[in-house]
């Protein structure tokens, strides 16, 4: 006979099924004992009461954004493709699910033929097992229809690539899986499912994205929002500073643990943190895992190279953090060492660094990476002899060069940032961002309001 469960245990199921981020809590509880964990597992408790008592907030939330990401599922839906959506926790992956769901409701399919899966809700734990995933999608495939497969965070089933590789077999399955974790595209997965998947990459809202949310009539008072706070979507909705915190702090401890200590078996968390720390007080300075290491030393802290570069490695996988190599323009080659770190929002930075009005510059330019990212493009650092461009966007034939800086009107700082571009003799666009108002352009290279860059206006 089952076991009767207290009211308490009850109560304790019911939070790990609304807040996935409690399972965590519940192990380190029971294994590890440490202070600095504690404060981790403060931070969770936090994060899940939040997520709670808000998740009525939440659901409103789930508006439809046209955005890149929904469009482009719409556009290749019933192609014989899986669909592979990935990014960083709590980005918005689920709800675009959601939202297609919907979109394929209202086209007239039927409920029974969508099957949906989540793997941080735990009555989905039995089916970790890849084949008793595959039999309970297998059972309530309905014959001669189309079934569309939603699986969100499969990187939790081990082997899983088996159980989507035979279902993707079939002939009425379209086959939808997001990931939290960029390993699930390497290794055997990359091999058995290629040719035969796409991945759509999702960051947290852009700032056209974030006008949509925003209360604020004032573009610019939305502005100083999203610069201070963000765009994790969640996020903006919240009006408290410091629950706003907590909520942050509760991402960031989710992927530091559950995603990166948890999965890679990292058994000093403190040098970990020192190394986030680092990477996102540096964002947009030229760095390197040996550079790193040798001031992490420095401070008194025992690490090596190859322990930061793994570190590295891991927060990348996570998505909470991306590399931008570098690329000699005129040897035309792309070069293997000292590349740029950019973090995939910046409310995570302020979170960690909290330095008011510090580094604008490369605050501003970690924004127009991920923007330049969103649109499709692929980033580079631009080395022209002994100056420096800050990005080479390339996306198909199509090259553009971007230097960004929070003003230019100094006569000085407009020198320096016009001339790298000058220097390229190619025919492609080469833009100027700033946050100045006054039109700068020169000799065809475009000065452009950050506001109007990120609404896309002009550009």
């Amino acid at each position: 006979m089952d076991k009767q469960l207290t009211a308490t245990e009850k109560f304790s199921w019911l939070l790990i099924s609304l807040s996935p981020e409690l399972s965590i809590i519940i192990y380190l509880k029971l294994k590890m004992q440490d202070e600095i964990l504690s404060n981790v597992i403060t931070g969770l408790i936090i994060f899940a009461v939040i997520t709670i008592f808000n998740i009525l907030i939440y659901i409103v939330l789930k508006v439809a954004l046209m955005t890149y990401s929904y469009l482009k599922l719409k556009k290749i839906k019933d192609m014989q493709i899986i669909k592979v959506i990935t990014g960083v926790r709590r980005c918005g992956k689920s709800t675009l699910l959601s939202q297609f769901r919907n979109f394929l409701i209202e086209s007239g399919v039927l409920e029974e033929q969508i099957i949906s899966i989540n793997f941080e809700d735990l009555k989905f734990e039995d089916l970790k097992d890849y084949k008793l995933l595959y039999q309970y999608i297998s059972e309530r495939l309905v014959p001669n229809k189309k079934n569309y497969i939603f699986i969100d965070e499969i990187q939790e089933v081990e082997n899983f690539q088996r159980a989507v590789d035979s279902l993707f077999i079939k002939d009425n399955t379209d086959i939808y899986i997001t990931g939290s974790n960029a390993m699930m595209l390497s290794g055997e997965l990359a091999t058995l499912l290629s040719g035969r998947y796409i991945e759509i990459s999702i960051l947290p809202l852009s700032f056209s994205e974030y006008l949509k949310l925003d209360e604020a009539q004032d573009v610019r008072q939305s502005w100083n929002k999203y610069f201070e706070n963000g765009g994790f979507p969640y996020a903006t909705q919240i009006n408290d500073d410091d629950i706003r915190k907590d909520y942050l702090m509760g991402i960031y401890n989710t992927v530091l643990l559950k995603d990166i200590v948890a999965r890679n078996k990292v058994q000093d968390i403190t040098l970990l943190e020192s190394v986030v720390k680092f990477l996102f007080e540096n964002i947009g300075n030229i760095v390197s895992p040996k550079k790193i290491a040798d001031t992490l030393v420095s401070y008194g802290r025992k690490t090596t190279s190859s322990t930061v570069e793994n570190y590295i490695e891991a927060l990348k996988s996570s998505f909470i953090l991306y590399k931008a190599g570098r690329y000699d323009i005129k040897g035309k080659q792309h070069l293997k060492s000292l590349e740029k770190y950019y973090i995939v929002d910046i409310g995570l930075r302020k979170l960690l660094i909290n330095k008011k009005h510090s580094d604008i510059g490369h605050i501003l330019e970690n924004i127009v990476y991920l923007e330049l990212i969103r649109r499709g493009y692929t980033v580079y650092i631009g080395k022209i002899g002994d100056l420096e461009i800050d990005f080479i966007a390339e996306r198909n034939n199509e090259r553009e060069y971007y230097q960004v800086s929070a003003t230019i009107l100094d006569e000085n700082t407009f020198k320096r940032e016009i001339t790298p571009l000058k220097k390229v003799k190619d025919n492609f666009q080469k833009f100027i961002i700033s946050m100045d108002e006054m039109n700068l352009s020169e000799d065809g290279i475009r000065h452009i309001n950050i506001l109007d860059f990120l609404q896309n206006r002009n550009n």
